[in-house]
């Protein structure tokens, strides 16, 4: 390039950055358009297959008799015995009542199980995309939102646990009012809070004390 030649500027560096528009009002809690988040269901694999092999011995059990009869060999000692149990008991027999309040309560363990979703230690997330589900530990929620806490001037131990619908927090101050620490926590954890990206908005509980003394 000659000296004679003016320099030029990039276009890009010519003209100024345009300023971004400012967010709206109530835009960041709005809901997002993609589906509902609803919890994890569990696939409830260790009660599947607790209920599936006692079946399976039970069935196999019983058809290995059966053939076994067929066959010209005497039955089993338990089977001769539950049918003389079934043959001679009443209905109001301690141990028929018994034995059917076992399988009530066993059949009602089942259908909460298949009706219930499960996993209450993880928490459902915001959906930014329609195929998108996250969901995010209880423990590691409580992690963050305890490290929060700690940022907070006057804080010098904290308790902090996360539930489906509420986080509590037990703190104890050792400097600054009770009153001006649980101020500024409830404005930390409320902010920690929504920034963890919940799809269900949970409440705050804060608990301040003073250092017992020895």
């Amino acid at each position: 390039m000659s000296e004679d030649e003016p320099t030029r500027r990039l276009p890009a560096l010519d003209k100024e950055a345009a300023p971004a528009d400012p967010p709206r009002p109530g835009a960041a809690r709005r809901a997002p358009a993609h589906g509902r988040a609803g919890r994890f269901w569990s696939s409830r694999r260790i009660p599947a297959a607790i209920v599936a092999l006692v079946l399976l011995a039970a069935a196999g059990l019983l058809l290995y008799d059966v053939a076994a009869v067929r066959t010209g060999r005497p039955a089993m000692a338990w089977r001769k015995r539950l049918a003389a149990e079934l043959a001679t008991r009443h209905l109001d027999d301690p141990w028929v009542l018994g034995a059917a309040a076992a399988a009530v309560l066993i059949g009602l363990w089942l259908i909460l199980l298949a009706l219930t979703p499960g996993l209450r230690g993880l928490l459902p997330m915001r959906r930014t995309a329609p195929d998108v589900r996250a969901g995010l530990d209880r423990k590691a929620a409580a992690l963050v939102l305890r490290d929060r806490a700690m940022e907070v001037p006057g804080v010098r131990s904290v308790q902090l646990s996360v539930r489906r619908r509420k986080a509590k927090a037990r703190t104890v101050s050792h400097f600054r009012e009770l009153d001006e620490v649980r101020t500024d926590l409830r404005a930390a954890l409320g902010e920690g809070l929504q920034q963890l990206g919940l799809a269900r908005r949970m409440g705050l509980s804060v608990r301040v004390r003073r250092p017992k003394k020895r």
